[in-house]
């Protein structure tokens, strides 16, 4: 099985990336918070990373579907 990565644009891989990294940055982020008993800014790091997704699924909406 192969799959053909050829028809990604490089506009589009950036996107994925740059949001790929910066989502699960603020997850983990908002993990160390939490255990080091800082809650309101892990709450805050979460919720960074919740609408970080969000605005990663309206930007691929509207530039790449």
């Amino acid at each position: 099985m192969t799959v053909d990565v050829s028809d990604v644009s490089a506009s589009l891989f950036v996107t994925g990336a740059i949001f790929i990294l910066l989502i699960f940055s603020l997850l983990s982020l908002g993990v160390l918070q939490m255990f080091q008993q800082r809650f309101k800014v892990g709450f805050y790091s979460f919720a960074g990373a919740v609408v970080s997704s969000i605005v990663f699924g309206v930007i691929l909406n509207e530039w790449f579907v």
